[in-house]
C-alpha cells in the first residue's frame, strides 16, 4: 500500500441519477418527487439544437421555482466542441441561487478540457460572490477519455463523479453496436459448444473505477438504453456494483426503483457486515489479526470490505 492515503469521494447518496431534458417542463416536478438521488436536467443530447437557449431558461427558472428538497441538482452542459457550452455555464452560474449542485461536463477527453470549464466557473463565482463552489461530474464517452481517464479524474478539486457514457463511447471506439449499455449479440465466447455472452464495458468501467477510487471521485454507471428490459438493466447494475461503482442512471422513471434496489445494501448484508466488524473487534481484544466467521477467514481486509457497506447503508438512512 502507497503511504499517500487514498482520498475518500463525497459522503452523499448516489443509487440513481435521474435524467430529463431541459426542454420539458412537465417533468420537473414528478422529477422532484421521485425516488432518485440525482436529478440531472439536461441541456446536451436530449434537447434539440434549436430548443437549446430556451431549455437554458427552463432549468433557471426550475432551479429557483422547484422544490427539489434534498436531492443532489445536476446540469448537464453542452459539450465543449460546441458553441452552447460557455453560455450554459455563464447563465446558470450567474442566475443560481444556490440550489445547483453540480456541472455534468460530457464528452470529456482530458484533464484541459474539465480545467476550461473550471477556470470559467472560478472566475463566475468571483464575480457574484458565490459562497458554495459549484462541483462537477463528467462523462467518459471517448477513446481520448479512457486513455487520459486517470488525468481526468485528477483534474479539478470540484470533481465529484465520473460516469461511463456507452453510446457515444461505442462510436469513437468504432464498436459494432448499437445498443446502448448491457451485454452484446455478438461479443460472446463458446465452451462446449456453448455461447457464454460476457460484458464488453468491463474493462472500460474497471479502469473508470481504479482512476476515481485514486482521486476520491465516485464512478457511476451509466445509460441502459433499452428501458424495457429490467433484468438487463438490473444485471448490469449488479456487475458495475460489484466492480465497485455506487450508482447509475436512470433514462426512464421505471428504472429508479432498480438502480436503487441494486445499490441498495440488503439487510442480510449490512447485518453480517456489522457481525464481521464485531468478530474483528473480539479478535483484536485477544491479539489477533484474524478470526473465522460463519467458516471463513476474516481480517484486516474485510474489515474494510465490511466498513463500506455499513458505510452505504447508514448514509442512504441519513
Amino acid at each position: 500500500m502507497s503511504f499517500r492515503i487514498q482520498p475518500q469521494p463525497i459522503a452523499r447518496p448516489n443509487r440513481c441519477q435521474l435524467f430529463g431534458p431541459g426542454s420539458n417542463t412537465k417533468l420537473f416536478e414528478k422529477m422532484a418527487a421521485s425516488a432518485a438521488d440525482v436529478i440531472n436536467l439536461d441541456l446536451e443530447d436530449s434537447v434539440a439544437p434549436d430548443d437549446k437557449p430556451q431549455a437554458r431558461k427552463n432549468v433557471i427558472a426550475a432551479l429557483r421555482d422547484v422544490d427539489w428538497g434534498n436531492k443532489t441538482i445536476s446540469v448537464r452542459i453542452n459539450s465543449l466542441d460546441s458553441s452552447y457550452w460557455y453560455r450554459d455555464v455563464v447563465d446558470l452560474l450567474e442566475a443560481d441561487t444556490g440550489r445547483l449542485d453540480l456541472i455534468m461536463i460530457p464528452k470529456v477527453g482530458c484533464a484541459a478540457d474539465v480545467y476550461a470549464v473550471d477556470a470559467l466557473a472560478t472566475a463566475i463565482e468571483a464575480a457574484t460572490g458565490r459562497a458554495k463552489p459549484v462541483g462537477f461530474e463528467v462523462i467518459i464517452e471517448s477513446a481520448a477519455g479512457i486513455a487520459h481517464v486517470e488525468e481526468i479524474a485528477a483534474a479539478s478539486s470540484r470533481l465529484q463523479a465520473m460516469s461511463l457514457g456507452a453510446a457515444d463511447f461505442a462510436a469513437s471506439m468504432g464498436m459494432q453496436t448499437t445498443g446502448i449499455g448491457g451485454t452484446q449479440e455478438n461479443y460472446y465466447m463458446i465452451r462446449n459448444g456453448v455461447q457464454h455472452w460476457s460484458d464488453p464495458w468491463h474493462w472500460a468501467q474497471a479502469a473508470i473505477v481504479a482512476a476515481c477510487r485514486t482521486h476520491g471521485v465516485l464512478p457511476v454507471d451509466g445509460p441502459f438504453g433499452d428501458f424495457s428490459d429490467e433484468d438487463g438493466y438490473r444485471a448490469q447494475a449488479r456487475r458495475s456494483a460489484t466492480l465497485g461503482m455506487v450508482g447509475k442512471w436512470a433514462i426512464h422513471p421505471k428504472q429508479i426503483a432498480l438502480a436503487n434496489e441494486v445499490f441498495t445494501p440488503s439487510e442480510q448484508a449490512v447485518t453480517e457486515a456489522r457481525e464481521i466488524l464485531a468478530a474483528m473487534e473480539h479478535a483484536k481484544a485477544d491479539g489477533a489479526g484474524a478470526t473465522v466467521y460463519k467458516g471463513r477467514l476474516v481480517d484486516i481486509a474485510s474489515i474494510k470490505q465490511a466498513e463500506v457497506i455499513v458505510k452505504q447503508a447508514e448514509m442512504i438512512v441519513g
